[in-house]
């Protein structure tokens, strides 16, 4: 088959990354891409090709996509003597419409396999291909016991984008990460920006129970460089059976993102970034919230201030979706990334 454009080539592997990260709207290739008998077969064995595909969406999402991106082939050609649709998009297709899938609300219940394409490692990578982080999450679940931990927010992308482009912040340090729902900070930080140890911690029992499905779905199931910690904010962090906390071995670095959403969490939250600086003295400690609601953000900055923190708040750039090259995220709302440093006594 003939080598595709660089520039053809970039609009294909630009849709197939959305379509594994479960994009609801991916951006179909132009005409004469689409057009092309490769671009057609690189499209199949990306996304939809059960002997290359290991973690493929979901059958719903897969005929959704794969309807819209038919019936465009179709529409584009002009000279069907000259180009046509591939024989393995409309086998696809044909078998997903044989099956018996679930309606949406059951299917919304489910949890699925969520590729998140890292641009900022594929310059580094040796394949930029591998440079990507697979988490299996519930997108459309918020789980009765009041846990948003079942999948990715749009806040750990932001922070997981800031940190590849300053990996010194995470090099050979020891990190914990809170509220880590699915992981995808840690996971980041043990996987590719070599990390000493990470902590991926979390209150809800449920998200801690998930964790190693998606360490071993990244390949680092047994590895000594991670583990997940259960751990509920405001209560103390050394019990009386303790002599020290995580057995005495020190954190320099602690994450999290997305976790100020709700103004009743924020004091418990903040005591306990009060105890790890006590116990923690060098620790860096980095937040990344979006910005939904300007109220609570604020409100989080404010019970800093009285509890002797000073947050260094840098507005983090949202590229818009056009420019974006994955992860894919909502650019409708302001990121920030804030610093917290206890206050000189």
């Amino acid at each position: 088959m003939d080598l595709l454009s660089p520039e053809r080539q970039s609009k294909i592997d630009r849709f197939c990354w959305q379509c594994l990260q479960l994009d609801p709207y991916p951006e179909l290739p132009d005409d004469d891409t689409l057009r092309d008998a490769e671009a057609q077969h690189l499209i199949y064995h990306r996304v939809f090709a059960p002997d290359t595909v290991a973690l493929p969406p979901p059958p719903r999402y897969q005929l959704r996509i794969l309807k819209q991106l038919i019936a465009k082939i179709e529409a584009c050609i002009t000279d069907w003597d000259e180009h046509g649709i591939s024989d393995h998009l409309m086998s696809s297709l044909s078998h997903l419409l044989s099956l018996r899938l679930p309606d949406e609300a059951v299917a919304a219940q489910q949890k699925c396999y969520v590729t998140y394409h890292l641009s900022r490692l594929a310059h580094d990578a040796q394949d930029s291909d591998d440079a990507q982080i697979t988490l299996l999450e519930s997108r459309s679940l918020l789980a009765a016991g009041g846990t948003t931990g079942l999948r990715t927010w749009e806040a750990a992308l932001h922070l997981g984008q800031y940190l590849c482009a300053n990996p010194d912040v995470i090099e050979n340090k020891r990190v914990l990460e809170l509220g880590a729902g699915t992981g995808y900070l840690g996971i980041l930080c043990a996987k590719y920006l070599a990390a000493e140890n990470v902590l991926v911690s979390d209150g809800s029992e449920d998200v801690i129970n998930n964790l190693p499905d998606n360490f071993f779905l990244n390949g680092l199931q047994g590895s000594s460089r991670i583990s997940p910690l259960g751990l509920r904010w405001g209560h103390a962090l050394v019990g009386t059976e303790e002599q020290a906390w995580n057995g005495g071995r020190r954190v320099d670095v602690v994450l999290g993102a997305d976790i100020t959403y709700d103004e009743k969490v924020i004091p418990s939250l903040v005591a306990t970034l009060e105890e790890f600086v006590d116990l923690l003295s060098t620790v860096t400690i980095i937040i990344a919230a979006t910005e939904r609601n300007r109220k609570t953000f604020q409100s989080f900055l404010d019970v800093c201030e009285r509890q002797g923190f000073v947050v260094f708040n840098e507005s983090l750039p949202v590229p818009k979706r056009s420019e974006q090259a994955g992860p894919f995220y909502n650019d409708e709302n302001a990121i920030h990334i804030c610093q917290l440093n206890r206050r000189p006594k």
